[in-house]
């Protein structure tokens, strides 16, 4: 059975580490800030100028004025800092997050994303995607597997134009965990309930799967 939105922003979390500064991209991504670990201690960065967000908020804590880069309300957690967007693109240029999650239309075996343009669609494009891929090491991908008429976003080569070039090395789908190595997808975790073979399906870009393929727990 794939991953729901949250199930997939509990897995994206378990990759957060004590003292970690971490930039949530738009969409699933910024649901991870609702599953960080109680016994671990991160900062939430947001490009519009918010390091220190917390969790999303109630009815009663909600604050028109307090929104993350998607322009979703957010809360702030004590401690934070609000600063200017420049500032914070400096932090994101300079090298200073520890971990970037971003949601993507396709990914290939080079490391290669796409996520900003569908030819002929309406979307909120670049944002600041391609400076967060520039400036950080450590990034995962969260997407769906496939599209809704059940095309592989996993591919050979992105056929989007691209937001960078070879500097994804892991990504987690609703069906599976992958790492992108030498030219190609390896496969770690399924889903639960989810069969390699499925995975083997929808996976265009060459696809390798180990011995010790683990299934998610929750």
């Amino acid at each position: 059975m794939a991953l729901t939105r949250e199930q997939m922003a509990q897995r994206v979390a378990r990759e957060l580490k004590d003292g970690y500064y971490v930039n949530l991209g738009i969409g699933i991504p910024t649901l991870v800030a609702n599953y960080v670990p109680a016994e671990i201690d991160v900062m939430l960065q947001s490009e519009n100028g918010l390091l220190g967000m917390g969790e999303f908020p109630t009815e009663t804590q909600l604050d028109a004025d307090m929104i993350n880069a998607g322009k979703q309300t957010v809360t702030a957690r004590r401690g934070a800092s609000i600063f200017s967007s420049a500032e914070s693109f400096a932090m994101i240029r300079g090298g200073h997050v520890d971990l970037t999650v971003l949601g993507a239309f396709e990914v290939d075996v080079e490391g290669n994303i796409a996520s900003w343009m569908i030819p002929g669609k309406l979307v909120k494009g670049m944002g600041g995607a391609m400076d967060l891929v520039a400036g950080a090491d450590n990034i995962i991908v969260t997407m769906t597997h496939a599209s809704k008429d059940g095309e592989s976003k996993l591919l050979p080569r992105c056929s989007l134009p691209l937001t960078g070039a070879g500097c994804i090395r892991k990504v987690l789908t609703d069906l599976a965990y992958l790492e992108i190595e030498n030219g190609a997808f390896i496969l770690r975790e399924t889903a639960p309930g989810v069969t390699v073979d499925e995975i083997i399906e929808k996976t265009a870009g060459k696809l390798i799967v180990p011995d010790d393929v683990k299934e998610m727990t929750f």
